[in-house]
């Protein structure tokens, strides 16, 4: 935008400068503002007029706090989002973000403050420390604070309270990606020996050969299950707000899409469908819930994972989260050579550049074998006997076998 300034008769100072086109006809539009003492204290104030212009809008001066536009924030945007989500939002605001800039004016937080919130969360952001534990955040959760009150600051850019969001230009933490804490195949059949018999084996069966969040599980209802198609379609979640267990939605359309059993599964959940119903006839409940307690009551989703963890302790295996399970069967199918668009369809994600994505730890070994499997499709297989004439291959070195070096077929 151009601009000068300009000494008037009476001889005060004032400014003028271009605007953006008319949005209608495109003629020219000017604004500008006089009673300027010196030429100085105009072209300031016109560098910051148009300042203000080229960030989209003009913000009024206002004096309200951090906390007071968090708490306006988190009510406006309640009905939008989940409400884990907003749950989660609300108690990073309340236990990481306000304590420490609560009382700055909104306007005045800029991009120095808000790294130097984070730097402060990183080295001494617990409120709770545990004995042993550090006094900062792990990076993740700093990362975390960071995407709240980037899209609250964005929000507040949106509603006219800031001209920019100070936290883009932030330096927020790097956070590296760790492979999930998962058990082997062997593990998992380890697993499922050690739960045999119990009441509740056709839940823990049905998560470690389909995936399913643990949400999914707390939710399944009874109508979701078809035991004529072998099929299991999730509708309604159980998740946590607050820690009291409500009913949610599925993280993507693509989770409530129907997920085929395999026989063993399906046969342990025809078992556990029996019993259900003799459960339901004696105590005369009317729960649709599949996994509930013999009187109909609903099973709290942090009982399932503290259950399942009491197992895996009991059959001597690495005590992961139930999650882990999930994590668990994704990396087994890859490894056995199940086709990534299908894995990512059966977890229910949004799509499988995703899988791939968080799965990349499970690539190497899956490329090696792809490299031996795809030369041996262009060039045939290598030679099995070591006297072959090498003078007829189409180079001196064998092709690498698809199974790795010192393996049996």
């Amino acid at each position: 935008m151009k601009g000068s300034a300009r000494k008037r008769a009476n001889g005060v100072w004032e400014y003028r400068h271009d605007l953006d086109p008319d949005p209608l006809t495109g003629k020219r539009r000017t604004t500008g503002k006089s009673g300027f003492k010196t030429r100085k204290e105009a072209e300031r104030a016109m560098r910051e007029s148009i300042s203000s212009h080229e960030a989209g809008r003009r913000v009024a001066p206002s004096r309200r706090t951090v906390s007071e536009f968090l708490a306006e924030w988190l009510e406006a945007t309640r009905p939008s989002i989940r409400p884990v989500t907003w749950s989660k939002y609300r108690t990073y605001c309340n236990s990481y973000i306000i304590p420490v800039v609560g009382m700055t004016a909104l306007q005045d937080l800029t991009p120095v403050r808000v790294s130097l919130l984070y730097a402060h969360l990183l080295t001494a952001g617990r409120r709770h420390q545990r004995t042993g534990q550090a006094a900062g955040l792990a990076s993740a959760s700093v990362s975390t604070a960071h995407r709240v009150l980037h899209r609250a600051l964005g929000d507040a850019v949106k509603w006219g309270y800031l001209p920019r969001n100070p936290a883009t230009d932030a330096n927020k933490p790097q956070v590296g990606r760790r492979p999930p804490t998962i058990w082997t195949p062997e593990q998992l059949r380890a697993f499922v020996k050690h739960i045999r018999g119990d009441r509740l084996f056709a839940m823990y069966l049905l998560v470690i050969t389909t995936g399913l969040r643990r949400g999914a599980l707390a939710g399944l209802r009874r109508p979701d299950l078809d035991l004529e198609a072998g099929t299991v379609s999730p509708s309604r979640p159980r998740i946590v707000v607050d820690n009291k267990a409500v009913d949610g939605e599925q993280k993507t359309d693509s989770a409530y899409r129907p997920l085929v059993l395999d026989p063993v599964t399906l046969a342990a959940l025809r078992a556990h469908v029996e019993q259900w119903d003799a459960e339901r006839e004696a105590a005369e409940h009317t729960t649709e819930l599949l996994f509930c307690w013999p009187d109909g009551g609903e099973i709290h989703p942090d009982t399932i994972t503290d259950w399942f963890q009491k197992h895996a302790r009991a059959a001597g295996l690495p005590v992961i989260r139930l999650h882990d399970v999930r994590h668990s069967y994704a990396t087994a199918a890859l490894k056995a050579g199940v086709h990534p668009k299908v894995v990512s369809e059966r977890l229910g994600h949004a799509s499988v550049a995703f899988t791939l994505a968080f799965y990349s730890h499970v690539i190497p070994g899956m490329d090696k074998d792809a490299a031996g499997l795809i030369a041996n499709a262009i060039l045939g297989e290598p030679p099995a006997d070591d006297d072959a004439d090498v003078g007829e291959s189409v180079r001196d070195e064998p092709v690498s076998p698809l199974i790795g070096e010192g393996e049996e077929s």
